[in-house]
């Protein structure tokens, strides 16, 4: 890890480094809050994976649910991502302009059923091998220690009642 955003000793962490701009958060949350240093780190990710392979979360959050044969509706996938029906809706439209799903009507009912084109299959396999070199690459910047202090602090935080 960085020294410049390593722990000072007394738990904070050091803000020579900022992840979040300060310009967007006022310096008594941007120096108080863990949870915003942690959703600044989240987001910076993944937008930079999203520069690198040109795909949305949103985009790539669908791809996933339809992998390995899946078939779902739009709402059976927005249900579970737990997005917006309507985000879901935009990001298919646009994946089935580009080839990366079909639908095809339900054996039941009047939904229409999504499943990954080849070509689908074949980006998100892409996505996926992007994903895995970023992970690697946090992986080697950290220790052995380091990495496994991150998942036991992030896995209190995440079952942590607020």
């Amino acid at each position: 890890m960085a020294a410049a955003a390593r722990n000072n000793g007394d738990g904070a962490v050091s803000s020579n480094l900022p992840v979040i701009p300060q310009s967007k958060i006022p310096d008594d949350i941007l120096r108080d809050s863990i949870l915003a240093h942690l959703a600044a780190a989240y987001f910076a990710i993944g937008k930079r994976l999203e520069r690198k392979t040109g795909c949305s979360a949103t985009r790539g959050f669908v791809l996933s649910s339809l992998r390995h044969g899946a078939a779902m509706n739009q709402n059976q996938i927005a249900t579970q991502l737990g997005f917006d029906r309507t985000v879901v809706h935009r990001a298919i439209k646009t994946m089935l302009k580009d080839g990366l799903v079909s639908e095809r009507k339900a054996k039941t009912g009047r939904a229409l059923l999504l499943r990954l084109t080849p070509k689908g299959e074949k980006y998100h396999q892409a996505l996926v091998q992007h994903r895995r070199m970023a992970d690697e690459k946090a992986r080697e910047a950290l220790t052995a220690d380091e990495r496994a202090t991150l998942c036991r602090l992030l896995k209190l935080l995440a079952e942590m009642e607020f």
